[in-house]
């Protein structure tokens, strides 16, 4: 960096429909899991904000829960969460999953980015689930609906087009200085991380009337004098009864496969061995609870 005035960097929302790949992207481009990965819509629920810093620019990500109809308190503090970064970024990502097409998800985003001066990028994923004489039609379409600053299609899960992506945004982005030290990945603690890749798992590898109804709360981090081992304890919070026990599975098998998973990711954060214990806990109705929203680190102000 010889020319500090010509060092470019600013921050840039990723927005979409659930699904679409926001997180896969974010992961490829940091190159390390900050953001939970699933099949299941609305998987992110806080912004989840990554670094990448190259020696002419750093780029800061925010990876947005996905905007949909809210059915309940945590439902409208996921959409405000994603639709309050439209003026506080320096470009929008607006990615769409072209396996899928144009639909009302997508057009109620475009209704919502109306008269937003930023500059927005239409970024078509999931490209290489489709054949490339698709593409084109599908292009057009979203063209002739709104203006956009860039299109880009890619695919997130293969890296198909990610560096020429990345080139446009360094292109797009406005002088600035070097917010994070080169090494910094995300502005999350760490404590929060471990929360989504338990998280994670439990999305993983339960059923369909499970996944949004957890939540993680971290009890305990300690590390022994002596030992390079670390110790984390956490829980699994449910709404129902019923839910702890498939959380639990026959005889603890569900919950310590969670933990099996969970515990190979920790240890690749931490670079360290970890025990991790768990344990499976009843707040009944704790989406629409302010209090519990809290607790978990909803910001009382953002729903």
């Amino acid at each position: 960096m010889t020319n500090q005035t010509k060092y470019k960097s600013g921050f840039i929302s990723i927005i979409g429909r659930p699904n679409v790949g926001k997180s896969t992207f974010l992961n490829r481009v940091i190159g390390q899991k900050i953001a939970i990965m699933s099949d299941k819509p609305q998987t992110t629920r806080n912004k989840i904000q990554g670094v990448l810093t190259l020696p002419e620019s750093q780029m800061i990500f925010i990876d947005t829960p996905g905007i949909h109809k809210p059915k309940h308190k945590l439902g409208d503090f996921m959409i405000k969460m994603a639709t309050n970064t439209f003026r506080e970024v320096d470009l929008i990502l607006f990615m769409v999953n072209v396996d899928e097409g144009l639909g009302r998800g997508d057009q109620y985003i475009m209704e919502l980015l109306q008269g937003i001066k930023t500059p927005v990028f239409l970024v078509l994923n999931k490209i290489d689930k489709i054949h490339p004489d698709e593409l084109l039609p599908m292009i057009d379409n979203y063209r002739k609906r709104q203006e956009f600053t860039e299109i880009v299609p890619i695919s997130a899960l293969e890296g198909n087009n990610v560096e020429t992506l990345l080139d446009q945004i360094q292109a797009n982005l406005p002088e600035g200085p070097q917010y994070y030290p080169a090494d910094q990945i995300t502005d999350h603690p760490e404590r929060f991380i471990i929360s989504e890749l338990i998280r994670e798992k439990a999305l993983h590898l339960t059923r369909e009337e499970i996944p949004h109804s957890i939540a993680v709360a971290i009890e305990k981090i300690s590390k022994e004098e002596g030992k390079e081992l670390i110790n984390v304890m956490a829980s699994v919070i449910v709404e129902r009864d019923s839910q702890k026990g498939i959380i639990i599975g026959k005889r603890g098998a569900m919950l310590k496969e969670i933990g099996q998973r969970a515990r190979e990711d920790i240890e690749h954060l931490l670079g360290s061995k970890v025990y991790l214990e768990l344990w499976v806990k009843v707040q009944k109705d704790w989406r629409n609870k302010a209090s519990s929203l809290r607790d978990f680190g909803f910001k009382e102000d953002d729903y």
